[in-house]
């Protein structure tokens, strides 16, 4: 799996570089038009970044059977409308698929977009016991999204589709892809209660974080998924959501990941005493997926797992 990078010099022309979707698009300001859309396909979701240089008039439908989720790449940026709502707090845009809906953007807008398949996140967040109101979402334009969920969402979304090359991912590992990227949607979607001890109390929130890490730290070669922390946490994901937001900024898979990694490249300094190689820190770590692996350790460190080897 590769990121399709398309460009166009004609907003109409622009219109038609999505995979699946049907869309008509008309230029409202003046000016030389750019577009360029850099997208990803995975099994049961098409991830893309949107930018175009002038205001917009966009007539979009998205395949059926599925959802459209858009983030505004900044907060601060000029607000679109979408069937005339002004997106005034900056929340996530939203439109189930088959329906059509209308969005006006303005000049240098910049929009990321997540499109789920309905009966995969129907089954994912029943597994992870996620609460989702589904009637309210086929009828939402927009939802309220905290700064903090945010942050994290795009801190998976700029790296994979802005990065300085298209990333290249193996198909075995596109299930692992896909719970990174649905880590921060279903924290959005979630209506569960947050459980009153660590809404009310920053030490509980902070004591559920740590004791989740001990957990991932205990079986490094098998680290416990969302479900499985909740259930030996005895709290819920709304709950596991939340604290690990509020400590840390990140959502529970970013979080943990980026233990792992970090603990990953403690080994790898210290492996010229041990003799071990880069494949075996990382199966030692859990990491399966060796491509996906170096990538995401690059992304963090700014260097290779292979240079931190040779410099340790």
């Amino acid at each position: 799996m590769r990121c399709h990078i398309r460009e166009a010099a004609d907003a109409d022309e622009h219109a038609q570089a999505l995979t699946d979707w049907q869309q008509r698009y008309d230029q409202l300001s003046a000016g030389r038009f750019h577009g360029r859309v850099t997208e990803l396909q995975l099994p049961q979701m098409q991830v893309f970044v949107e930018h175009t240089s002038h205001a917009v008039r966009q007539s979009c439908r998205v395949w059926d059977d599925a959802f459209w989720f858009g983030l505004a790449a900044q907060p601060t940026q000029a607000a679109a409308r979408i069937n005339g709502r002004i997106n005034l707090a900056q929340g996530v845009m939203t439109r189930p698929g088959g329906s059509p809906f209308e969005l006006v953007t303005p000049d240098a807008h910049t929009i990321y977009g997540v499109v789920v398949r309905r009966p995969w996140l129907q089954a994912a967040a029943a597994a992870q016991g996620c609460e989702v109101d589904w009637q309210r979402l086929q009828a939402a334009e927009v939802l309220p999204l905290a700064e903090g969920v945010r942050a994290a969402w795009l801190q998976i979304l700029e790296p994979l589709l802005l990065g300085e090359a298209p990333l290249a991912w193996h198909r075995d590992s596109a299930g692992q892809l896909q719970e990174l990227l649905l880590c921060p949607l279903l924290g959005v979607l979630d209506g569960a209660e947050v459980e009153r001890g660590a809404r009310d109390s920053l030490e509980r929130r902070r004591r559920v974080v740590t004791q989740a890490q001990a957990l991932v730290l205990a079986d490094p070669g098998h680290p416990p998924d969302v479900p499985a922390l909740c259930a030996q946490l005895h709290v819920s994901r709304r709950t596991l959501q939340y604290c690990f937001e509020d400590v840390l900024g990140l959502s529970p898979l970013q979080a943990l990941r980026a233990l792992r990694l970090n603990e990953v490249r403690r080994g790898l300094r210290a492996a010229a005493a041990t003799g071990q190689g880069v494949h075996d820190v990382a199966a030692h770590w859990g990491f399966g997926h060796f491509s996906q692996f170096a990538a995401d350790y690059r992304r963090l460190f700014g260097e290779s797992p292979s240079r931190t080897l040779r410099q340790g």
